[in-house]
């Protein structure tokens, strides 16, 4: 009888076999970069694949962060414990440069790196632990709001402990907003901030606390005493976790919050009270600072997303490649090829996508961007996280049902990936923010006219007529379709917008399919049909199955 398993370590490399980020790099890369993070990537996708994502179980199952509010003499401390093995993770991924490096220079190459390479080691981390990825997010976006907008001196007291690769101590990021009678409403938020003659201090509870007593130093929402009510009167703090001499900063962590997935990362309650808080740049541009970091959190969600669709791909692929039934390898049923060769199409399309959007970030957050691009990259930003976060929850469940009764049981991964997956359709903005935030791009900055003209642009470089004139009318019904959604009134549009949200989302993706399908051909021809064909609902009953005629030639 042959054992069935997950994917052999010995043989598991996340990096290694994944073309399409492998073309990705060679897209965006220059020559000398993409050596250097061919190397880099290598070592750290045999890292994730083998000791990261063993010590990932570990902790999700019997090591999750716990709380420790009072010492032995009943001093508050509000220190939070985690198992050796989370450290270790936290040091070699740190190590990477994954935060580091988009701020400060890489040695080997005597030049910033940036987020196309951050993100694709994101993408092989969140295959292994998607829930100490939010940390390394929240790291990053502490990083930006300090690079982007502190003083001199808060840069210099806080930024190189943030962009650590191990010279310095490193200080972890949070990003605190969340109160609890406000939630995605920030403008209802009402910690305090009191000067005290010489320093602003900190008074109030931020009810949803990720990376709490783990991090260094906090990036705070507060409201400056007489600052005017709403979210435009909010200013941007960095808050220290621990004071100089060591001692806890006027905060406590009141309890952990017990997650259904992510257990890596101690989400918290915490309350301050009188604790040392640092304004970082205009006071009065707390809540623009902050959606600024949120956007780029935004990315690292997609992210997380597409890293767990892909795990859950090659934890499907692997297990049926491996199983029979009824006397025969279920890799040889229609409908398990069927379900293989979309779930590799999608995959390859989202991954595509999400990097193709991130290449339009890194020149809109380096301030190379036109207003056009920055319109269109929180756009862009809004329906990829949308889209990317529902589908990772979708894949996740699939690979379970994949594995049959085995999908269930917590010896295999296909169990974390479905809790981990659930949290990113609430990181960083559920599908109705999102679906808001479309809609105040489309009134305020007519972007469904920006997003339209791209998609037809790049749809006029292509050369594959078959694919193109398919996705040229969806573009074209699209357009007929925003069209009329900005005619429409405020109640309407808020009942419209996710599916629009939705449809924009396809659009964008089936685009990249046939620009990727158009410059290579051959496997990813086959992957664009069938993306468009499952994506538009083309086939009809009875007609041939593209899924199962290019099986073999995808796999």
């Amino acid at each position: 009888m042959k054992v069935l398993q997950s994917i052999p370590k010995k043989e598991m490399n996340f990096f290694e076999k994944d073309d399409t980020l492998h073309k990705i790099l060679e897209q965006m890369l220059d020559s000398e970069f993409l050596d250097y993070a061919q190397r880099e990537l290598q070592d750290f996708g045999a890292l994730v694949a083998g000791e990261i994502d063993e010590r990932a179980k570990h902790t999700d199952r019997e090591g999750e962060p716990r709380l420790k509010r009072y010492n032995k003499y009943g001093e508050e401390v509000s220190e939070i414990w985690v198992n050796e093995g989370y450290k270790k993770t936290i040091q070699q991924t740190y190590n990477t440069g994954i935060v580091g490096y988009v701020h400060k220079e890489i040695p080997q190459l005597g030049k910033k790196g940036n987020y196309v390479y951050s993100f694709a080691q994101g993408y092989l981390l969140s295959q292994a632990e998607p829930g100490f990825y939010c940390p390394v997010t929240l790291t990053m976006a502490t990083a930006y709001l300090l690079d982007h907008y502190a003083d001199d001196a808060l840069k210099a007291r806080f930024l190189p402990h943030v962009c650590s690769t191990g010279e310095v101590e490193l200080f972890e990021g949070a990003t605190f907003l969340t109160e609890r009678q406000g939630g995605s409403d920030v403008g209802a938020n009402v910690v305090e901030a009191r000067f005290d003659g010489e320093n602003y201090r900190l008074y109030g509870e931020k009810y949803f606390a990720s990376n709490a007593g783990m991090c260094g130093v906090a990036m705070v929402l507060a409201r400056i005493e007489g600052a005017k009510p709403g979210s435009k009167g909010l200013t941007l703090f960095a808050v220290p976790w621990k004071k100089e001499d060591g001692s806890v900063n006027g905060l406590r962590i009141r309890r952990l919050k017990d997650k259904l997935g992510v257990r890596a990362v101690p989400s918290g309650e915490v309350e301050f009270d009188g604790a040392l808080a640092y304004v970082v740049g205009d006071p009065n541009k707390g809540i623009y600072y902050m959606l600024e970091a949120l956007n780029l959190s935004r990315i690292c969600n997609a992210v997380a997303s597409v890293g767990i669709m892909r795990r859950a791909f090659l934890e499907a692929k692997q297990y049926v490649s491996n199983r029979s039934a009824f006397g025969n390898v279920l890799t040889n049923y229609p409908m398990i090829q069927d379900s293989l060769s979309k779930f590799a199409a999608k995959v390859h399309v989202e991954v595509a996508t999400t990097f193709d959007l991130i290449q339009l970030y890194d020149v809109v957050s380096s301030g190379k961007g036109t207003e056009k691009e920055t319109i269109l990259n929180r756009l862009k930003i809004a329906i990829v996280k949308k889209e990317t976060a529902e589908q990772a929850v979708k894949f996740a469940s699939e690979a379970i049902e994949l594995h049959g009764g085995n999908g269930y049981i917590e010896d295999f991964v296909t169990p974390r990936l479905l809790r981990d997956a659930q949290v990113l359709t609430v990181w960083e903005g559920t599908a109705n923010i999102l679906a808001l935030e479309v809609i105040r791009l489309v009134n305020k900055h007519d972007a469904h006219k920006l997003f339209i003209e791209e998609m037809s642009n790049r749809l006029q470089k292509v050369s594959n007529t078959q694919l193109k004139d398919i996705v040229v009318d969806k573009v074209n019904k699209l357009q007929e379709q925003l069209n009329v959604f900005v005619t429409l009134n405020e109640d309407m549009q808020t009942y419209e917008a996710k599916e629009v949200a939705r449809k924009m989302a396809l659009v964008y993706e089936s685009v990249v399919a046939v620009e990727w399908a158009d410059q290579y051909g051959g496997k990813y021809e086959k992957l664009a049909e069938i993306y468009i064909e499952d994506t538009w609902a083309l086939r009809k009953i009875g007609e041939q199955m593209k899924t199962v005629e290019y099986f073999n030639e995808i796999f």
